[in-house]
């Protein structure tokens, strides 16, 4: 069996938590995100760490250790170890005794074979030694390697024992999946059959999965499927993909980094807000791209109006969703307005003009030099 090899198992922090577990005589794995994407070559955020230790004695061991430890999930079996400033989640071995689509009543198990069964997909279920070793009970390296996101064992147990599974599940094959062959379809059939169980769940976590598939690389052949599965209807009524792709495709060509909301903007949706729990700020941002996307501003008026970096989200936009043709060239009129500064002010005006007169004429020689594309001085307007 390989070994996973990556900066993180060997720091002193990482090292000095899993000895906590194994100098007492329990064990301690690395699963989950943290060896998938260390497979997969991409970044790891968290360190999650399973072990037989119960919660309570975690706790135990970490406070004769000198670590400071946090009882995140002691209802799950979950407690957070901070070396060094970093946190590891430490979670003790499982399995589900009761779901209702929602919520897991769990019961402690004794091997990795058992917990890797309870988990949702078979690349999640990879396991590795403190020293790297790695472990694949059900199959998950070959699946990794094929880029296939696969359900364990029976898929509509799975999807049962909760329905999030289900965005998961897009969310990873946008992220992981091989685009080439397409989403597993014994996964698509048993999603077929329980996608009314999506309006069990609250928002908040369909907003914060939606986030996340929004945000990969090539969300549009995700959300597609979707659509075509009634999916997109349950969480985001009112949403229409048609437009993602080509957005997709621009942000590809003008190396805009992928961002969740330019990607939601395009899709729309009935009550994006409350369907997907929107912050304020990005409620703000979702409703300035749609409304901003039929305004005919130009190029550089709308890099002096929204700024440089929301004026190409609006300039993409625009041609993605108008299906109009993208000039870059219009990047550089972009930056040039957002660098422009109205040359007149206020006190330029007066006493010839005050209150609501001077706001008025301050506006309407604003949009004078705008419409002069920035070429008209002080002199110019004010004479």
């Amino acid at each position: 069996m390989m070994a996973l090899e990556a900066e993180w198992i060997g720091r002193t922090e990482t090292q000095r938590v899993c000895a906590v577990l194994t100098e007492a005589g329990y064990q301690a794995w690395f699963v989950g995100g943290c060896v998938r994407n260390t497979l997969l070559q991409q970044p790891v955020s968290d360190i999650d760490i399973t072990t037989d230790a119960r919660p309570e004695t975690v706790l135990d061991l970490a406070r004769d250790a000198g670590l400071r430890s946090v009882p995140t999930g002691m209802a799950h079996g979950t407690v957070t170890l901070v070396c060094a400033g970093v946190p590891y989640e430490v979670t003790t071995m499982r399995r589900d005794v009761e779901t209702d689509g929602r919520h897991a009543v769990v019961a402690y198990a004794e091997t990795i074979e058992e917990d890797a069964h309870r988990r949702d997909f078979t690349m999640n279920a990879i396991y590795a030694k403190p020293d790297g070793q790695l472990h694949d009970p059900l199959g998950g390296l070959a699946d990794l390697a094929a880029r296939r996101v696969r359900f364990i064992d029976d898929p509509d147990q799975r999807i049962s024992e909760d329905f999030l599974r289900i965005l998961r599940f897009f969310r990873f094959h946008a992220w992981y999946g091989d685009p080439a062959t397409g989403p597993d379809p014994d996964a698509l059939a048993s999603i077929g059959n329980h996608v009314e169980g999506l309006d069990t769940l609250s928002r908040e976590r369909i907003g914060a999965e939606m986030r996340k598939l929004l945000a990969a690389p090539d969300p549009a052949p995700a959300i597609a499927t979707m659509r075509t599965l009634g999916v997109l209807a349950h969480v985001l009524p009112g949403a229409e993909d048609s437009a993602l792709a080509p957005l997709v495709h621009l942000e590809h060509e003008t190396g805009s980094t992928p961002d969740a909301m330019r990607r939601l903007a395009a899709i729309g949706g009935d009550d994006p807000k409350n369907m997907l729990r929107l912050s304020r700020a990005e409620l703000r941002t979702f409703a300035q791209l749609r409304e901003a996307v039929g305004i005919p501003d130009m190029a550089a008026a709308l890099g002096y109006r929204h700024g440089a970096d929301r004026a190409r989200d609006i300039l993409l936009l625009r041609a993605a969703m108008l299906q109009t043709p993208f000039d870059p060239s219009e990047l550089a009129a972009v930056e040039r307005g957002a660098n422009a500064r109205f040359p007149v002010k206020a006190a330029d005006l007066v006493p010839a003009f005050k209150g609501a007169e001077l706001g008025r004429k301050l506006k309407e020689l604003e949009q004078r030099w705008i419409e002069s594309e920035f070429r008209l001085t002080r002199e110019d307007l004010v004479g």
